[in-house]
């Protein structure tokens, strides 16, 4: 698998010391969002206008009453600043950008799951939080990030296999899941403000079985989707 890079497209920019602590990885999201001084409109997105639809690899939770608690907790706490919080089941780790509807056939996406279902690791769990956040999100930070990392390659695999790679490699991936959207250009320090009070809650433990790929659709100001195949891991 390749090592992590820096990119400055990517939120933190500069990887991690250490990507199997989840200590170190929570540790250096805090640190790049503490240092924002400035949040950005994360619905003024080039290209992804409301009703916008694409094919995506995520990792959804939709029966965790865990982390749907955890999640409606810290959403509610941050409700006075006016976020977008994500509907508990629209809960999920974005992997990779597959293509659009447009562009990509359902015979690709076929040949794309049975590749992928050959290529993936075996299941893993992962812990969500502390809470953090990036320049247009607040979020959970994720912990261990390298079973996502060989996730998130073994995908890749599959998809170059088929004519799909991202356009992302992974060693730009960031793992985390978003738990409320920014939806205007305001100073950070509120919102960083806010969010460390939220910082001591409990860890949620997630199980990943299976991979989903989604047909990803922007509904105002939510993500919603359907799942067009479910890959068992392992």
């Amino acid at each position: 698998m390749p090592l992590l890079s820096a990119d400055p497209a990517a939120f933190p920019a500069d990887p991690p010391a250490d990507t199997h602590d989840p200590a170190v990885t929570a540790a250096h999201d805090w640190a790049a969002f503490r240092a924002l001084d400035e949040m950005t409109d994360h619905w003024a997105r080039p290209g992804w206008a409301d009703g916008s639809r694409a094919y995506y690899w995520m990792l959804t939770f939709p029966d965790d009453e865990r982390l749907a608690a955890l999640a409606g907790h810290c959403q509610e706490e941050l409700a006075p600043l006016g976020l977008d919080p994500v509907p508990t089941d629209g809960l999920h780790i974005t992997l990779a950008r597959v293509g659009t509807p447009g562009t990509v056939t359902l015979s690709q996406l076929g040949g794309l799951a049975l590749d992928a279902e050959d290529l993936l690791p075996s299941a893993f769990s992962i812990h969500a939080m502390p809470l953090a956040g990036s320049r247009g999100a607040v979020r959970l930070s994720l912990g261990p990030w390298e079973p996502l990392l060989w996730l998130h390659h073994e995908l890749a695999e599959a998809g170059s296999g088929v004519g799909l790679a991202p356009k992302k490699p992974t060693s730009v991936f960031r793992p985390h899941l978003s738990i409320a959207y920014n939806n205007r250009r305001r100073p950070a320090a509120p919102v960083v403000e806010a969010v460390s009070r939220l910082r001591a809650r409990p860890a949620v433990e997630l199980s990943v079985s299976a991979v989903q790929l989604v047909e990803l659709r922007r509904e105002g100001r939510t993500y919603r989707w359907d799942v067009r195949k479910n890959v068992p891991l392992g």
